[in-house]
C-alpha cells in the first residue's frame, strides 16, 4: 500500500491504530436497544379476545354474527350474594348462611342454557371486596352449566 509521506522523518510513524472500543460500546448498545424494542413490538401483537372454554375452529372460514347478542346474561357477585341478569329479568340469590348460594345459581344457569341454546357466554362483574375463591367458583359453575365466562371489570353497578 502506498504511504504519503509526513515530510518531517522525525521518526513518527504514519500510521496511528485506530481505537475500536467506543465503535464496540455503541454497537452493543444498539444491538441491546433493538432486541429490546422488537420483544416489545411481538407482545403487542397478541390477539386477545380467544375463550378458554370453547376455542375457536381455526378452520372456519365465514364470520358469523354472535348468536343472541340481544340477550344480556350477567353475573353480579357481591358481597351479599349474586345478582343474576337475563335479559330484562333480574334474579337476587342471596347467600345462605355466610355462603353463596352455588346450587340455585347453577340450577338457573342450567335453566337459561336449557332455553337459550346457543347462547355461549354469561358476563360476570365482582365487586372489589369479592376474594379470589369466589369468582374461581362462580366461573366453575357457568362452566358447568355450558356457559364460557367473561370478566367484566369495575364491579357491579
Amino acid at each position: 500500500m502506498a504511504q504519503i509521506s509526513s515530510g518531517g522523518g522525525r521518526g513518527r510513524d504514519p500510521n496511528v491504530e485506530l481505537n475500536l472500543v467506543p465503535v464496540i460500546d455503541l454497537m452493543s448498545v444498539l444491538i441491546t436497544f433493538l432486541l429490546i424494542s422488537a420483544v416489545w413490538t411481538q407482545v403487542s401483537m397478541i390477539q386477545l379476545g380467544a375463550s378458554f372454554a370453547s376455542p375457536r375452529d381455526l378452520e372456519q372460514k365465514e364470520l358469523k354474527p354472535p348468536p343472541l347478542e340481544d340477550l344480556v346474561l350477567r353475573l353480579d357477585i357481591r358481597a351479599n350474594g349474586y345478582i343474576l341478569y337475563i335479559g330484562k329479568e333480574v334474579r337476587t340469590l342471596p347467600m345462605i348462611n355466610g355462603t353463596y348460594d352455588k346450587e340455585s345459581l347453577l340450577a338457573d344457569l342450567s335453566k337459561v342454557k336449557q332455553m337459550y341454546p346457543d347462547k355461549g357466554g354469561v358476563k360476570m362483574a365482582i365487586s372489589d371486596e369479592i376474594q379470589y375463591e369466589h369468582v374461581v367458583a362462580a366461573m366453575d359453575i357457568g362452566l358447568k352449566a355450558g356457559f364460557s365466562p367473561e370478566l367484566l371489570t369495575g364491579g357491579p353497578n
